[in-house]
């Protein structure tokens, strides 16, 4: 199984995902200003970036995780699924790949916090919005991720797109 978590830009709450995935971050704890800073790629990237997918690692079971910004585009995803797919066909591959849409777990702390600090380069305000709204997040974020690999075992077909409907979140997590 391939996973690829993203989002609009791609460097908040998909690295978050990418880290509880992996569990470089504990699920049931309250994170720590330090922790939260320390995941790799959390508010590192750039505009430029959108697009790259980025490779965090493999899980315990071996499969891969990816992350992406995929900014405003409705075509992303379809087109790397669509292109996945080709592939399959002419390699013969049975990989699976999972797409997990992390957007609905975004607090609008994060969203002004990224703009202060990606867009502007005001980190002193972008930062500390950035951390509280990850704060915020970080337990939807967690089940986000535990839903998704239960999603994943749960299907047969090759190429799953997982929306994470902001109801199912707040109800599942509350």
């Amino acid at each position: 199984m391939i996973f690829i978590y993203n989002d609009f830009g791609g460097t908040h709450t998909t690295a978050l995902a990418a880290a509880f995935h992996l569990k470089k971050l504990p699920s049931h704890a309250k994170l720590t200003r330090e922790q939260i800073l320390n995941v790799e790629y959390f508010n590192k990237l750039n505009t430029s970036d959108m697009g790259r997918i980025i490779f965090h690692g493999l899980d315990e079971e071996g499969h891969s995780v990816y992350t992406v910004g995929r900014g405003n585009s409705k075509i992303f995803v379809p087109g790397i699924k669509d292109m996945f797919e080709i592939l399959q066909k002419r390699n013969g591959t049975e990989e699976q790949l999972i797409f997990s849409n992390t957007s609905p777990t975004v607090p609008l702390s994060m969203t002004v916090g990224g703009f202060f600090s990606r867009r502007l380069g005001i980190d002193f305000i972008g930062v500390p919005l950035l951390v509280m709204g990850a704060k915020q997040a970080s337990a939807q974020i967690a089940y986000l991720v535990e839903h998704t690999k239960e999603m994943a075992n749960k299907s047969s077909e090759q190429v799953l797109i997982i929306d994470n409907k902001k109801e199912l979140l707040i109800t599942e997590v509350s």
